[in-house]
């Protein structure tokens, strides 16, 4: 850590590599699932079948974050890393267990969601709208227990500080998903609806193979046994954190389905509510899953990384306050140093942006879709910073045992997201752009409770300490340098009356250029923890 009292340059260090590693991994499979979007969005388009698809991947990956990425992995990081250091026997014996547990629920969800669906479907009347997108749900819903299963393994992985396997994973689902999509421009009288399963099919194909490449990447070093015993006392308490944990982060993963049920409305229901013309329209779920995939690309490049890496190490120094809070704040700094940017740049970009990708000659987005998608682009993008933070501040509850007071600000969080969502798009004319503003707007109060409990609860305030105060303030100036050089470049005559990709590509090479040569100049210590440099621990 840069400056901090009682933390050592090298743990600092650590972060740092961790985040390269999974930022430059998560970074060609970003890169990749841009591609697949380019795809798949000329494929569907701005259509009701575009907004079927997207609700088909949304929810098995609710379920992925809720069961293989959130409150399962929130709850078996912590003690796994301690037993892994103290006693690994019975770390294998709580890897076998949690394992075993994950694909036995997981698995029994997935049949009775399948049996479910199946029911309501022969209950539709034959030529329903509704029925097509309720069989995509099937077909790509087994996808949820093999991720599940296979973001396990990736959390063993990550806890034995090994983070290049589990980033390099996604890299699998978006070679599949374009290896099967692609040929449809190439085949005479395609059918989308038909390519929409075969892309599904794909997407479960993908979760197998994730299973059996985190399992390789383990080897050995699982120490699966059937036997359970030592790691009774641990799966116990695994168990007691876990419950709060499911709520939380359920209450937010219900807070997704909810946007999706929302969106889907004209799809699965009609275009009217309680006799009223319902304000979204059959493409409105399409629009709003594309722009999601926009602003998640540095929130997954950047922002989680550098959570994922630093929650291993949260949780090493649980016990140990100094250390403890000079790992939280290295993280709390590198999250802000990049959200706080990506935020402003892609809420500045987010409209040219949004026609580069999705825009030009030929199949897929209209106009008006293209516009739509950076209306909403803009209402995502203005709270990168908060989601980054959220992840931060999150795992520090977790690392400390502390799974209810994240569910506590979550199930409230998601009040607020409701409020909100149906305030905005019945009583504003964002649309589904409402949507958006409404969860950037909740992502906002949720990272200002959580510090705030946080700091309660270390009695000490994390951003509040002389480093952190001024890194602060490095990175809001730079981020406000930043937006004035983007905004000076869309005065220039560039890109103007076609394709906007030269001014597209102007403002981000000056906006990445002011805050890259700027965190430079003031010798910015999160910028050289990401590059890998020594960070001489008395500067701030």
């Amino acid at each position: 850590m840069s400056g901090e009292a009682g933390g050592s340059g090298g743990e600092g260090i650590t972060v740092g590599k961790s985040v390269r590693t999974i930022s430059g991994l998560t970074l060609v499979s970003r890169v990749l699932g841009l591609a697949r979007d380019v795809v798949t969005a000329r494929i569907f388009g701005d259509t009701a079948l575009g907004s079927s698809f997207a609700a088909a991947l949304a929810i098995p990956n609710a379920f992925r974050r809720l069961f293989g990425e959130g409150a399962i992995s929130a709850a078996f990081v912590p003690p796994y890393t301690r037993l892994l250091r103290d006693d690994g026997r019975a770390a294998g014996a709580l890897a076998s267990m949690t394992v075993g547990a994950v694909a036995v629920v997981t698995g029994l969800i997935c049949v009775l969601g399948e049996a479910g669906l199946a029911a309501i479907v022969g209950s539709l009347t034959p030529g329903d709208p509704s029925g097509r997108s309720l069989r995509m749900i099937m077909v790509t819903l087994p996808f949820m227990p093999l991720i599940c299963v296979a973001a396990i393994l990736g959390a063993m992985l990550q806890a034995r500080g090994r983070f290049g396997p589990w980033a390099a994973a996604p890299i699998i689902l978006n070679l599949c998903m374009l290896v099967v999509a692609t040929p449809f421009f190439f085949v005479e009288g395609a059918d989308a609806a038909r390519w929409a399963f075969y892309i599904g099919a794909a997407v479960v194909t993908s979760g197998a193979i994730q299973v059996v490449w985190s399992l390789i990447a383990l080897g050995r070093g699982g120490g699966w046994t059937r036997s359970f015993g030592p790691a009774a006392i641990e799966g116990k308490a695994m168990l007691g954190r876990l419950v709060p944990a499911l709520i939380g982060l359920g209450t937010l993963q219900l807070s997704t389905l909810l946007d999706t049920a929302i969106a889907m409305w004209p799809n699965w229901v009609g275009p009217t509510f309680m006799g009223r013309d319902y304000p979204l329209d059959t493409a409105a779920n399409s629009v709003l899953f594309y722009a999601q995939r926009l602003y998640q690309f540095p929130l997954g490049v950047f922002g989680i990384a550098v959570a994922t890496a630093v929650f291993p190490a949260l949780s090493r120094a649980s016990e140990d306050p100094s250390a403890f809070s000079a790992t939280l704040r290295e993280g709390l700094r590198l999250s802000l140093f990049i959200g706080l940017p990506a935020s402003v740049g892609l809420a500045l970009v987010g409209g040219d942006l949004s026609a580069v990708i999705f825009g030009g000659q030929g199949p897929g987005f209209s106009d008006a879709g293209v516009a739509r998608v950076g209306a909403v682009l803009v209402g995502y993008a203005t709270a990168v910073w908060a989601y980054s933070l959220n992840q931060v501040v999150t795992r520090a509850f977790y690392a400390l045992g502390d799974t209810s007071t994240p569910m506590r600000v979550a199930m409230l969080s998601v009040a607020v997201n409701l409020t909100l969502n149906l305030v905005l798009i019945w009583t504003t004319p964002l649309r589904e752009a409402g949507l958006a503003w409404a969860t950037a707007a909740s992502a906002m109060f949720q990272c200002v409770a959580l510090i705030w409990l946080l700091g309660r609860r270390m009695r000490s305030e994390p951003l509040r300490d002389p480093v952190t105060l001024r890194s602060c303030f490095r990175t809001v100036s730079l981020s406000a340098l930043m937006a004035c050089g983007v905004i000076g470049v869309r005065f220039l005559p560039i890109g103007d009356g076609g394709w906007p990709i030269w001014r597209l590509l102007a403002q981000v090479t000056v906006g990445v250029g002011i805050v890259g040569v700027g965190a430079w100049i003031v010798r910015a210590p999160e910028l050289r923890a990401l590059l890998g440099r020594s960070v001489d621990s008395g500067r701030g």
